[in-house]
């Protein structure tokens, strides 16, 4: 499936840092993962915010490197 704004929602912001929450109940984390899934959120997202992602066989939690035209997501665990 593809990004839906609506399942990505702030959990915590403070000085400028935000911590986002997707969820995707539907999806397996491997499609979450894919360059390119987030950036209709570029927008949104800032290099630094750290995203936290739920789906179908499990969660993960990743960093933004970069989030100009394109979403970059790195230090995945």
């Amino acid at each position: 499936m593809d990004f839906t704004v609506r399942n990505l929602s702030v959990l915590a912001y403070a000085q400028g840092f935000t911590l986002w929450h997707y969820k995707a109940p539907a999806d397996p984390l491997a499609m979450l993962t894919v360059p390119g899934f987030f950036d209709h959120a570029c927008d949104m997202l800032a290099a630094g915010d750290m995203v936290m992602m739920s789906a179908s066989d499990g969660g993960r939690l990743a960093f933004v490197a970069a989030a100009t035209d394109r979403v970059t997501l790195a230090a995945m665990m």
